[in-house]
Protein backbone atom coordinates (compact mmCIF):
# COMPACT_ATOMS: atom_id res chain seq x y z
CA UNK A 1 0.00 0.00 0.00
CA UNK A 2 2.71 2.42 0.97
CA UNK A 3 4.68 1.58 -2.15
CA UNK A 4 1.65 2.59 -4.29
CA UNK A 5 1.56 5.95 -2.55
CA UNK A 6 5.29 6.45 -2.97
CA UNK A 7 5.07 5.54 -6.67
CA UNK A 8 2.25 8.02 -7.30
CA UNK A 9 4.27 10.73 -5.56
CA UNK A 10 7.50 9.89 -7.33
CA UNK A 11 8.49 12.69 -9.77
CA UNK A 12 10.14 10.13 -12.05
CA UNK A 13 6.85 8.21 -12.36
CA UNK A 14 4.89 11.41 -12.94
CA UNK A 15 7.42 12.47 -15.57
CA UNK A 16 6.85 9.20 -17.46
CA UNK A 17 3.30 10.34 -18.20
CA UNK A 18 4.58 11.49 -21.58
CA UNK A 19 4.27 7.79 -22.45
CA UNK A 20 0.83 6.71 -23.64
CA UNK A 21 1.24 3.41 -21.79
CA UNK A 22 1.91 5.27 -18.55
CA UNK A 23 -1.19 7.41 -19.13
CA UNK A 24 -3.30 4.27 -19.52
CA UNK A 25 -1.95 2.86 -16.25
CA UNK A 26 -2.31 6.15 -14.36
CA UNK A 27 -5.86 6.57 -15.64
CA UNK A 28 -6.80 3.13 -14.37
CA UNK A 29 -5.29 4.07 -11.01
CA UNK A 30 -7.71 6.98 -10.77
CA UNK A 31 -5.84 9.97 -12.18
CA UNK A 32 -8.38 12.27 -13.87
CA UNK A 33 -5.56 14.42 -15.26
CA UNK A 34 -3.97 11.38 -16.92
CA UNK A 35 -7.32 10.27 -18.33
CA UNK A 36 -7.94 13.72 -19.80
CA UNK A 37 -4.53 13.68 -21.49
CA UNK A 38 -5.05 10.13 -22.68
CA UNK A 39 -8.42 10.85 -24.27
CA UNK A 40 -7.00 13.87 -26.08
CA UNK A 41 -4.43 11.60 -27.70
CA UNK A 42 -7.23 9.55 -29.21
CA UNK A 43 -9.42 12.42 -30.38
CA UNK A 44 -8.00 12.42 -33.90
CA UNK A 45 -8.32 8.63 -34.14
CA UNK A 46 -11.98 8.69 -33.09
CA UNK A 47 -12.80 11.64 -35.35
CA UNK A 48 -11.28 9.75 -38.27
CA UNK A 49 -13.36 6.67 -37.44
CA UNK A 50 -16.58 8.66 -36.96
CA UNK A 51 -16.00 10.36 -40.30
CA UNK A 52 -15.32 6.93 -41.82
CA UNK A 53 -18.54 5.42 -40.43
CA UNK A 54 -20.77 8.31 -41.55
CA UNK A 55 -21.54 9.20 -45.15
CA UNK A 56 -21.12 12.79 -46.32
CA UNK A 57 -24.90 13.22 -46.26
CA UNK A 58 -25.15 11.92 -42.69
CA UNK A 59 -22.29 14.14 -41.52
CA UNK A 60 -24.51 17.12 -42.34
CA UNK A 61 -26.94 15.92 -39.69
CA UNK A 62 -24.65 14.03 -37.29
CA UNK A 63 -21.52 15.88 -36.22
CA UNK A 64 -18.62 13.40 -35.80
CA UNK A 65 -17.28 15.62 -32.99
CA UNK A 66 -20.52 15.16 -31.05
CA UNK A 67 -20.26 11.37 -31.35
CA UNK A 68 -16.66 11.53 -30.12
CA UNK A 69 -17.68 13.70 -27.17
CA UNK A 70 -20.34 11.20 -26.12
CA UNK A 71 -17.72 8.45 -26.38
CA UNK A 72 -15.35 10.41 -24.13
CA UNK A 73 -18.08 10.89 -21.53
CA UNK A 74 -18.84 7.17 -21.57
CA UNK A 75 -15.14 6.32 -21.31
CA UNK A 76 -14.85 8.47 -18.17
CA UNK A 77 -17.98 6.91 -16.70
CA UNK A 78 -17.11 3.30 -17.53
CA UNK A 79 -13.32 3.30 -17.15
CA UNK A 80 -13.54 0.70 -14.39
CA UNK A 81 -14.83 -1.79 -16.97
CA UNK A 82 -11.70 -1.45 -19.12
CA UNK A 83 -9.57 -4.54 -18.46
CA UNK A 84 -6.65 -3.86 -20.78
CA UNK A 85 -3.22 -2.39 -20.01
CA UNK A 86 -1.89 -1.15 -23.35
CA UNK A 87 -2.64 1.82 -25.64
CA UNK A 88 -3.74 -0.57 -28.40
CA UNK A 89 -6.25 -2.22 -26.05
CA UNK A 90 -7.51 1.20 -24.94
CA UNK A 91 -7.93 2.26 -28.58
CA UNK A 92 -9.93 -0.90 -29.27
CA UNK A 93 -12.13 -0.24 -26.25
CA UNK A 94 -12.83 3.31 -27.43
CA UNK A 95 -13.49 2.08 -30.96
CA UNK A 96 -16.17 -0.29 -29.71
CA UNK A 97 -17.94 2.48 -27.80
CA UNK A 98 -17.70 4.81 -30.77
CA UNK A 99 -19.31 2.23 -33.07
CA UNK A 100 -22.20 1.83 -30.64
CA UNK A 101 -22.62 5.59 -30.42
CA UNK A 102 -22.59 5.97 -34.20
CA UNK A 103 -25.28 3.26 -34.42
CA UNK A 104 -27.35 5.06 -31.78
CA UNK A 105 -26.96 8.38 -33.59
CA UNK A 106 -28.01 6.77 -36.87
CA UNK A 107 -31.07 5.22 -35.24
CA UNK A 108 -32.05 8.59 -33.77
CA UNK A 109 -31.44 10.24 -37.15
CA UNK A 110 -33.72 7.75 -38.93
CA UNK A 111 -36.49 8.28 -36.39
CA UNK A 112 -36.14 12.05 -36.66
CA UNK A 113 -36.08 11.92 -40.45
CA UNK A 114 -39.32 9.96 -40.51
CA UNK A 115 -41.00 12.82 -38.67
CA UNK A 116 -39.58 15.47 -41.00
CA UNK A 117 -40.64 16.54 -44.46
CA UNK A 118 -38.07 16.45 -47.26
CA UNK A 119 -38.03 20.24 -47.34
CA UNK A 120 -37.16 20.44 -43.67
CA UNK A 121 -34.38 17.87 -44.04
CA UNK A 122 -32.78 19.75 -46.91
CA UNK A 123 -33.10 23.11 -45.17
CA UNK A 124 -31.51 21.83 -41.97
CA UNK A 125 -28.75 20.08 -43.90
CA UNK A 126 -27.90 23.26 -45.79
CA UNK A 127 -27.83 25.29 -42.60
CA UNK A 128 -25.89 22.76 -40.53
CA UNK A 129 -23.43 21.40 -43.07
CA UNK A 130 -20.69 24.01 -42.94
CA UNK A 131 -20.79 24.66 -39.19
CA UNK A 132 -20.76 20.97 -38.36
CA UNK A 133 -17.86 20.33 -40.71
CA UNK A 134 -15.79 23.15 -39.21
CA UNK A 135 -16.56 21.87 -35.70
CA UNK A 136 -14.96 18.45 -36.09
CA UNK A 137 -12.20 19.53 -38.45
CA UNK A 138 -11.13 22.17 -35.93
CA UNK A 139 -10.71 19.43 -33.32
CA UNK A 140 -8.23 17.45 -35.38
CA UNK A 141 -4.55 17.87 -34.39
CA UNK A 142 -3.29 21.05 -36.01
CA UNK A 143 -6.82 22.31 -36.38
CA UNK A 144 -5.94 25.89 -35.47
CA UNK A 145 -4.64 27.93 -38.37
CA UNK A 146 -4.70 31.47 -39.71
CA UNK A 147 -7.99 32.77 -41.15
CA UNK A 148 -6.46 32.84 -44.63
CA UNK A 149 -5.58 29.15 -44.40
CA UNK A 150 -8.87 27.83 -43.04
CA UNK A 151 -10.55 27.11 -46.39
CA UNK A 152 -7.42 25.54 -47.87
CA UNK A 153 -6.89 23.38 -44.82
CA UNK A 154 -10.54 22.31 -44.74
CA UNK A 155 -10.32 21.06 -48.32
CA UNK A 156 -7.02 19.29 -47.56
CA UNK A 157 -8.46 17.59 -44.47
CA UNK A 158 -11.57 16.40 -46.30
CA UNK A 159 -9.52 15.10 -49.23
CA UNK A 160 -7.20 13.27 -46.85
CA UNK A 161 -10.07 11.79 -44.83
CA UNK A 162 -11.87 10.56 -47.93
CA UNK A 163 -8.64 8.98 -49.18
CA UNK A 164 -8.02 7.34 -45.80
CA UNK A 165 -11.44 5.68 -46.04
CA UNK A 166 -10.08 3.69 -48.98
CA UNK A 167 -7.23 2.23 -46.90
CA UNK A 168 -7.44 -0.58 -44.34
CA UNK A 169 -8.01 0.90 -40.88
CA UNK A 170 -4.52 0.07 -39.59
CA UNK A 171 -2.85 1.72 -42.59
CA UNK A 172 -5.11 4.76 -42.25
CA UNK A 173 -4.28 5.15 -38.55
CA UNK A 174 -0.53 4.80 -39.13
CA UNK A 175 -0.68 7.44 -41.87
CA UNK A 176 -2.80 9.76 -39.72
CA UNK A 177 -0.44 9.52 -36.75
CA UNK A 178 2.68 10.05 -38.85
CA UNK A 179 1.56 12.70 -41.31
CA UNK A 180 -1.37 14.48 -39.66
CA UNK A 181 -0.09 14.39 -36.06
CA UNK A 182 3.60 14.25 -36.96
CA UNK A 183 4.44 11.55 -34.39
CA UNK A 184 7.76 9.68 -34.48
CA UNK A 185 7.83 5.99 -35.35
CA UNK A 186 8.51 5.00 -31.72
CA UNK A 187 5.28 6.59 -30.47
CA UNK A 188 3.22 5.18 -33.34
CA UNK A 189 4.56 1.71 -32.45
CA UNK A 190 3.45 2.22 -28.84
CA UNK A 191 -0.02 3.52 -29.67
CA UNK A 192 -0.78 0.83 -32.22
CA UNK A 193 0.80 -2.04 -30.28
CA UNK A 194 2.75 -3.24 -33.31
CA UNK A 195 6.43 -3.79 -34.08
CA UNK A 196 8.67 -1.21 -35.79
CA UNK A 197 8.70 -3.39 -38.90
CA UNK A 198 4.92 -3.76 -38.96
CA UNK A 199 4.34 0.00 -38.62
CA UNK A 200 6.95 0.76 -41.28
CA UNK A 201 5.13 -1.65 -43.59
CA UNK A 202 1.77 -0.03 -42.89
CA UNK A 203 3.21 3.41 -43.65
CA UNK A 204 4.89 2.22 -46.86
CA UNK A 205 1.81 0.47 -48.24
CA UNK A 206 -0.49 3.27 -47.10
CA UNK A 207 1.65 5.93 -48.76
CA UNK A 208 1.82 3.96 -52.00
CA UNK A 209 -1.98 3.82 -52.10
CA UNK A 210 -2.44 7.46 -51.07
CA UNK A 211 -0.11 8.66 -53.82
CA UNK A 212 -2.56 7.18 -56.32
CA UNK A 213 -5.47 8.99 -54.64
CA UNK A 214 -4.03 12.40 -53.67
CA UNK A 215 -1.74 15.09 -54.98
CA UNK A 216 0.79 14.56 -52.19
CA UNK A 217 3.12 17.29 -53.53
CA UNK A 218 0.60 19.94 -52.48
CA UNK A 219 -0.51 18.28 -49.23
CA UNK A 220 0.37 20.18 -46.03
CA UNK A 221 1.31 16.98 -44.15
CA UNK A 222 3.93 15.17 -46.19
CA UNK A 223 6.79 17.29 -44.87
CA UNK A 224 5.76 16.54 -41.24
Amino acid sequence: MNSDTRDSDNPAVRGDLSSTTALVIASKQGSNEALGSLLLRYRGFLLMLAHRYLSDQLRRRIDPADVVQVTFLEAKRDLSSFRGESPAEFAGWLRGMLKNNVASALSHHVMTQKRSTKKEVHAQADNAGTGSRENWIAQLPGGKTSPSGVAVREEAVLAMMEALHQLPETQAEAIRLRYMEGLPLKEIVERMGKSDTAVAGLLKRGLQKLRTLLNTDSSPWWSA
